[in-house]
């Protein structure tokens, strides 16, 4: 929003070189560098104080996962020291598990392509 200025009828701030119209570049005055510094705060202020706002919130979901991790760890040592092993835990210990499903399921192929 530059300040309107008051040309003659049919003069503008244009130039004429070579054969070529140029318009004379926009000129910012004082009070619109200053609006443009000021916005510029403004975004910078909005900018830190989201992220402060997402610190907390970080802090909280990581201590979050961190207990439901123990309580897990908790219910498995239980479990251990009553001799038994947990299935997330044995699964991925004794690879007979996954050798297993993987003939089951090739047998399972196989059928459905002989039409068994």
């Amino acid at each position: 929003m530059g300040v309107p200025t008051c040309l003659p009828a049919g003069m503008d701030d244009s130039k004429v070189v070579g054969g070529k119209v140029k318009k004379a570049g926009k000129h910012v005055g004082k009070a619109a560098r200053i609006h443009l510094k000021a916005k510029l705060e403004r975004c910078q202020q909005s900018a830190r104080e989201r992220r402060a706002k997402k610190k907390p919130r970080y802090r909280y979901l990581e201590e979050l996962v961190s207990r439901e991790e123990l309580e897990m760890s908790k219910h498995w040592c239980m479990a251990m020291d009553q001799g038994k092993i947990p299935s997330e835990i044995k699964a991925p210990l004794s690879g007979e598990e996954q050798s297993k499903s993987q003939q089951n399921s090739s047998r399972q192929s196989k059928a459905v392509k002989t039409g068994e």
